[in-house]
């Protein structure tokens, strides 16, 4: 079993010990992803670039455990509904490939419409 397999059968233990799946419909775990990622936002809220480095650096722990929460809500919403949220990547990455070829794109920010 791969790791992330591992995780996310720890994950469903946990939440079924728990007796919550019964809260978990599609809406409120996307919400809560939402939320999660707001809460890994909030740890460069007011810092500049020079702040944001020396925050990043003493405090790892704590953007780790925020980004951790997102990707299980991001875990938990794809299981329930389904989705291989890896292959889905994988396919998202093939597209992004097309969308923005090396050539066009290296060193810009701008959309793949703006190329």
């Amino acid at each position: 079993m791969e790791r992330h397999e591992k995780i996310l059968q720890r994950m469903l233990a946990f939440r079924e010990a728990r007796d919550w799946k019964q809260f978990h419909n599609p809406k409120d775990l996307a919400l809560s992803l939402v939320l999660e990622s707001a809460e890994v936002l909030e740890q460069f809220q007011w810092k500049n670039a020079q702040e944001m480095e020396k925050y990043v650096e003493s405090h790892k722990t704590e953007i780790g455990e925020e980004l951790a929460d997102t990707l299980y809500w991001v875990l938990l919403l794809s299981h329930d509904l389904g989705i291989d949220v890896f292959d889905a990547l994988d396919k998202k990455m093939e597209k992004n490939e097309k969308k923005y070829p090396v050539e066009k794109a290296k060193g810009s920010h701008a959309k793949y419409n703006e190329l």
